[in-house]
């Protein structure tokens, strides 16, 4: 016999199996000797008060003992010689398209600007060895996406539980701890994410699918109104038709587009600081508990959200026991991201603090960023000369490529308060609240290292002011928050993409050329890696769904 209870119980006695059967055996008054196995099916931290409980659903196995997998698995079949469907990107819109792709009987041919997860972490080493970002290879570019080596945290309010369901136990099929499946906040953890993300390509490789590195997208081959493929770097074109799901840092993608006529439009994004504490600091303040966690609780999550000036200021992509990182994917940029490794055992916890900014507030003489240098042949520079080339806007209008142009400076100006290296410009929480400089910092998870700079003076104001007041509000609602333990680590831009490359509602087809599937996060229809991978599976049927016709 098979029992389902919901229980409520302290972290010692939801800390192993056996303490588990014990505490069922004498609530609900069984004999301990009947119960072969308890498996978890839910499980959520309740620390709104001084006692701290973890809510558990699980399935009882009284006189039977389990005899099915934890996970769902789904069935690959073999795809050669089926009609050819081109994947621009891997990282998780990419991936799960492909995958979905062969569960429907097409071959997809997945195409990759950067390197194999594995051969990324060099490139990645150098950022903070050496202070060189490789354009291609980085935090951004690369098998797996922005996600891979920035956390792994699997964390969606999506609605679409049985699509989240479904990526979830896709990921436990190849290799991820079953726990994502029970964790009210699931997470695999950098650590452990590029071995999945290996497994996964191999399962596209092994049923007839094609995967190449370091190829990189230059044009889509467009007839007529009609995608037939693509052209890459190498001089290699790849036919048929195209979901392109190259991650919201792909900017030369958005400017080809844009020159090329496609519809894309400008969208909003959130844009701020990493907010660093110690890790105990944290703990003792989720907990009520001096003594921080103890030793069954996991590092403790933080979520703030609040209005200020009609503009929402907001926790974002929290990691506890993590490590801030340098984000930027080519030069003269800085950009800090955050991660965790599986076990979350960091002496440190960040979140991204940021401010949301939509496409009409750049017309506000508060959002002009200080003059600063511009970097011939740079990204910026392109940008401006498209901008420049598409004639004068209507009054009151935003240029399509204003909010990515934003992006783009502001990285390149904090790029340049960091002595134009990837030391980040940086300033102690109560240091900015208070408009002082800091003349130290503290230790810092951040590798390459700070530099202590007056962000209250150089942020533009619409965002610097907003921040201000957060962080006053989180610290009357959190005591012991706001604090100058805390520093302030700049600049936090690639919350999104800065485009939404426009599609229609129903057949995920472009609104104008045939046969382009914009995809996921880059695209501008996803926040992270569960609805990049949902996004992923919804444009491979509707590719399937557009070649029957």
């Amino acid at each position: 016999m098979i029992q389902e209870y919901q229980l409520r119980v302290l972290p010692e006695q939801a800390a192993s199996e056996q303490h588990i059967k014990q505490y069922v055996s004498r609530e609900k008054g069984l004999d301990i000797r009947t119960i072969h196995a308890v498996r978890v099916l839910k499980r959520s931290i309740d620390a709104r008060q001084r006692t701290i409980y973890v809510n558990l659903k699980v399935q009882v196995f009284i006189d039977e003992t389990p005899t099915e997998e934890e996970f769902v698995r789904t069935e690959y079949r073999n795809v050669e010689g089926k009609p050819q469907v081109v994947v621009v990107g891997a990282g998780p819109g990419g991936l799960f398209a492909a995958l979905r792709l062969i569960e429907l009987g097409l071959r997809p041919v997945v195409v990759e600007r950067g390197k194999n997860v594995r051969d990324r972490k060099t490139d990645l080493a150098r950022i903070s060895r050496e202070h060189k970002v490789a354009p291609e290879s980085n935090y951004s570019f690369g098998e797996g996406g922005a996600g891979a080596y920035s956390d792994g945290k699997l964390y969606t309010r999506s609605k679409k539980r049985g699509s989240v369901d479904k990526i979830l136990n896709v990921f436990c099929q190849h290799g991820a701890s079953t726990s994502i499946l029970i964790d009210a906040h699931p997470h695999i953890g950098t650590d452990k994410l590029p071995r999945v993300i290996e497994n996964m390509r191999n399962t596209i490789l092994a049923c007839g699918g094609e995967v190449h590195f370091q190829t990189r997208m230059d044009a889509l081959l467009i007839k007529d109104n009609k995608v037939a493929g693509i052209e890459t770097n190498t001089g290699k074109t790849f036919h048929g038709p195209v979901i392109l799901a190259t991650g919201h840092s792909a900017r030369d993608v958005y400017r080809w587009l844009y020159a090329n006529g496609v519809t894309i439009e400008p969208k909003g994004i959130a844009v701020g600081v990493r907010l660093e504490h110690p890790s105990m600091l944290i703990d003792q303040i989720q907990y009520h508990n001096k003594n921080g966690r103890g030793k069954y609780l996991p590092a403790a999550e933080y979520s703030f959200v609040q209005q200020v000036e009609g503009r929402g200021v907001y926790s974002f992509c929290m990691c506890p026991g993590g490590f801030v990182v340098p984000a930027a994917s080519g030069p003269h940029q800085l950009v800090v991201n955050g991660m965790s490794p599986s076990n979350r055992g960091t002496k440190w916890s960040n979140s991204g603090m940021v401010v949301e900014l939509r496409p009409e507030d750049l017309l506000l003489p508060d959002l002009q960023l200080q003059e600063c240098e511009t970097i011939q042949g740079s990204a910026e520079a392109q940008t401006e000369e498209l901008i420049a080339r598409s004639g004068k806007l209507p009054e009151g209008s935003v240029h399509t490529l204003a909010v990515m142009h934003f992006q783009e400076k502001l990285e390149q100006l904090c790029w340049q308060q960091g002595n134009m290296r990837q030391t980040a410009p940086s300033q102690r929480m109560a240091d900015f609240i208070n408009r002082k400089i800091s003349y130290d910092l503290p230790d810092t998870s951040y590798s390459p290292g700070l530099v202590s700079s007056p962000l209250h003076f150089w942020m533009p104001k619409f965002i610097s002011s907003r921040l201000s007041r957060g962080f006053q509000l989180f610290g009357k609602s959190s005591h012991g928050f706001l604090t100058n333990e805390a520093v302030m680590i700049a600049v936090e831009t690639r919350t999104s993409a800065p485009i939404r490359i426009v599609r229609d509602n129903e057949t995920l087809q472009h609104v104008t050329v045939e046969g382009l599937f914009p995809c996921g996060e880059g695209a501008g229809y996803a926040g992270g890696i569960v609805s990049a991978g949902v996004d992923g599976e919804r444009c491979a049927d509707a590719v399937a769904t557009y070649l029957q016709k």
